[in-house]
């Protein structure tokens, strides 16, 4: 007992400057997308470079990635019962993908390459000491947990999400303790640095009564299917590139292509990028139901096409949009709306429906504690089997 107690000690005391690393990769990498962001919306120009700007990635991880091409998969699978062993090229190259892809227009977003340079470094630092494979994991999971708290500023969320996401489920109770440390000391130590997060308010919340139940179940009926929708269209986009075009850097220039196409088509660039503002409207005013789907077509064929980024901000602006445009049909406020969708889409796509209502609780305060438990349950349920971890749904909802 007092064995385990010590090594627990020692793990949430390892757990500290893992949490610091992870925060400061955070900061440096949350300066860097908003300065390329930037450049991006002051030079639409840039957008015709996404083709090559993807192939000369892809080349670069072809050539140098070896097991970092697998992203966040192989984060998952090394905490949940792997060896803890993550290459530490993962971080600059995943660092250096996204930056791309945000730059030249690639609409994607920023949770995976905060993991992936949270579990690089996390398993960098677990190889300075004689650690078993079993305390590696450990370890690796609080580099999940700084990575994902630190770049939303959600530490708590970031902590229930290395649990339910990556730990197994033996690890999960023995794992909180250090995932709180490594995921508070991220946190604090990106906004040491001076790097901020966007804040969203929920607004009025609407007192509990029965008419609202039977809306509420609509929308998160709603964003079940949208975020089906999103994961299938993805995951199909990613099959069809892999079968139709071997080469990876062909890949990445056709979806780059393809994008550029969208744009014309549509005569407009608010689905490139993270798309920020497209959130910032849909809590101020219901908007147009084609813009959730706009914003699903972007990224299917930006990361089925191979760029780097992330599914969750994307899928933040997927849920907020929907939720402000089912506004008028439900009648009900439109912030409201707006974040229980954006905490439940990512909830059901994820397959993280608790981290998304603890997300949403440290983003838009305690109020709708009850609402967005049930709508991120319910929505995950609607969603079926499949989320965007293909690893994390192999080890929970096995094949029969």
């Amino acid at each position: 007992m007092r064995q385990h107690a010590k090594l627990l000690l020692i793990q949430s005391a390892m757990a500290l400057p893992i949490g610091a690393a992870a925060g400061t990769a955070s900061a440096f990498f949350l300066f860097s997308l908003a300065y390329v962001t930037d450049r991006q919306t002051e030079s639409p120009w840039l957008l015709w470079l996404l083709p090559i700007g993807g192939a000369l990635v892809a080349m670069v991880y072809a050539r140098y990635g070896q097991q970092s091409m697998r992203g966040n998969n192989l984060v998952l699978e090394q905490a949940h019962s792997g060896d803890g062993q993550i290459p530490l090229r993962m971080a600059p190259l995943v660092l250096l993908g996204t930056l791309v892809t945000h730059l030249f227009g690639g609409s994607a977003g920023r949770e995976g390459t905060a993991v992936q340079m949270g579990g690089s470094l996390s398993s960098a630092i677990a190889r300075l000491y004689p650690f078993t494979p079993e305390h590696r994991r450990m370890l690796v999971l609080c580099g999940i947990s700084a990575g994902f708290g630190s770049v939303f500023g959600t530490p708590l969320a970031g902590t229930v999400f290395a649990m339910e996401a990556a730990a197994h489920r033996s690890m999960r109770l023995l794992a909180v303790l250090p995932c709180l440390a490594a995921g508070y000391a991220g946190h604090f130590v990106t906004m040491a640095w001076g790097a901020d997060h966007p804040h969203y308010e929920m607004g009025l919340v609407p007192p509990l009564e029965g008419a609202l139940l039977w809306k509420l179940g609509a929308a998160a009926i709603a964003f079940g299917l949208a975020a089906m929708l999103f994961t299938r269209l993805t995951g199909a986009l990613k099959k069809l590139f892999a079968e139709k075009v071997v080469s990876l850097p062909l890949r990445s220039f056709i979806g780059g292509v393809i994008i550029i196409g969208l744009v014309a088509l549509t005569g407009s660039r608010d689905y490139l990028g993270l798309s920020l503002p497209l959130i910032d409207q849909a809590f101020q005013e219901a908007v147009a139901y084609e813009t959730f789907l706009l914003k699903t077509l972007f990224t299917s064929v930006t990361l089925g096409a191979g760029y780097l980024g992330g599914e969750v901000t994307p899928l933040f602006v997927i849920g907020s949009t929907l939720g402000s445009a089912l506004s008028a049909a439900l009648g009900l406020p439109a912030p409201f709306l707006a974040a229980l969708g954006l905490a439940a889409v990512f909830g059901a796509a994820s397959k993280t429906p608790l981290a998304c209502t603890v997300l949403g609780l440290e983003l838009f305060g305690l109020e709708g504690a009850v609402y967005l438990l049930a709508v991120c349950l319910l929505s995950s349920l609607i969603s079926g089997r499949n989320g965007i971890y293909a690893s994390h749904v192999r080890y929970y909802v096995p094949k029969r």
